[in-house]
């Protein structure tokens, strides 16, 4: 195997979600989990994974020393500790050109560790590291000896490979059934005319949930537009109608809503508003603002959106302290 010199990981350098609209990337989380302190999912490919934090965690080892062997995986494959893990992980059938992937998940920014890596590692800290080898990493290699890693981490996460819709956008998915033609005829509801945003953002990786519901930030603004350009007058008068929530999202407690309608008439006005106005003027910058000071939205989730809708060259970054999972 070639060496590779420097700081930056070998093969895969990649610091932020893939934005290309060239279809799905193999290395997005269709889902994310956080079961008992140890973060974990499965990739665009179907792989399973487990990041730093929660792979440390289950080899009973500190995240930073993990992490720092991982960055130097090119210089540690000639030193004893690497050439074991790189023979380990040769066995689980893995190339070991590289030892995690990265992307900007739910979690904020993550080193995903593939299966066959996160066996070899914590292979390594059960049996082969000596002095140091720990009871954790002994404890949880039985367990998933006795089950395949790929069926632990479906499993934990909820995740069916069968299934035709992929985890993270079951909430978008789920929303969009319960809706269908629950809005009066010759009117329109918000959650049905910005469907394109759910959609551009759920492309590049940047699923809705409970957490991040544009619609009702989208809704209170074009409200308050609409009372001041006096829209009943213009437009013709809006009406309430009832607007649920699946049962996954915690605002269907309080089920059935209460949204407002609009006449059919003003449709291209909001389109032109919710373009000129809510997106590029400023208050989706500011939604994403306030969601993540909130802490529902990781920082580098809310950097990704905006640079998805082409905003990022104009909008200044939203700071958060990184989590590095």
């Amino acid at each position: 195997m070639r060496k590779r010199n420097g700081s930056h990981h070998p093969i895969i350098n990649k610091n932020q979600i893939d934005t290309s609209k060239n279809g799905p990337n193999s290395h997005h989380p269709l889902v994310e989990a956080e079961i008992d302190g140890v973060h974990m999912g499965v990739l665009g490919d179907g792989s399973p994974f487990m990041g730093l934090r929660g792979l440390a965690r289950m080899c009973g080892i500190d995240h930073s020393g993990l992490l720092r062997f991982a960055n130097n995986w090119g210089d540690e494959v000639s030193k004893p500790r690497g050439k074991v893990i790189l023979r380990l992980i040769l066995e689980q059938g893995h190339p070991g050109d590289f030892l995690y992937t990265r992307f900007v998940g739910k979690y904020g920014d993550t080193h995903a560790f593939p299966d066959a890596v996160c066996m070899a590692i914590l292979e390594y800290y059960a049996f082969e590291a000596g002095a140091h080898s720990t009871d954790d990493a002994k404890h949880n290699y039985r367990i998933l000896a006795r089950k395949s890693f790929r069926d632990f981490i479906y499993q934990s996460c909820g995740y069916d490979p069968a299934n035709a819709v992929p985890s993270l956008w079951q909430p978008f998915h789920d929303r969009a059934s319960l809706l269908h033609n629950t809005v009066p005829e010759g009117y329109f509801g918000i959650f049905h005319a910005i469907h394109d945003l759910f959609i551009t953002l759920g492309q590049n990786g940047i699923h809705t949930d409970q957490s991040f519901v544009p619609d009702i930030s989208v809704g209170m603004a074009w409200s308050k537009h609409w009372l001041s350009i006096s829209g009943d007058e213009l437009y013709g008068a809006r009406i309430k109608y009832d607007h649920d929530y699946p049962s996954c999202y915690a605002q269907a407690k309080s089920n059935p809503q209460e949204p407002w309608a609009y006449p059919e008439m003003a449709l291209g006005a909001f389109k032109k508003w919710f373009r000129e106005d809510y997106i590029r003027g400023g208050k989706l910058t500011g939604y994403l603002s306030l969601q993540v000071k909130k802490k529902d939205l990781p920082a580098p989730f809310a950097n990704a959106a905006l640079t998805a809708l082409g905003l990022s060259a104009n909008a200044p970054q939203i700071e958060q302290r990184k989590r590095i999972a």
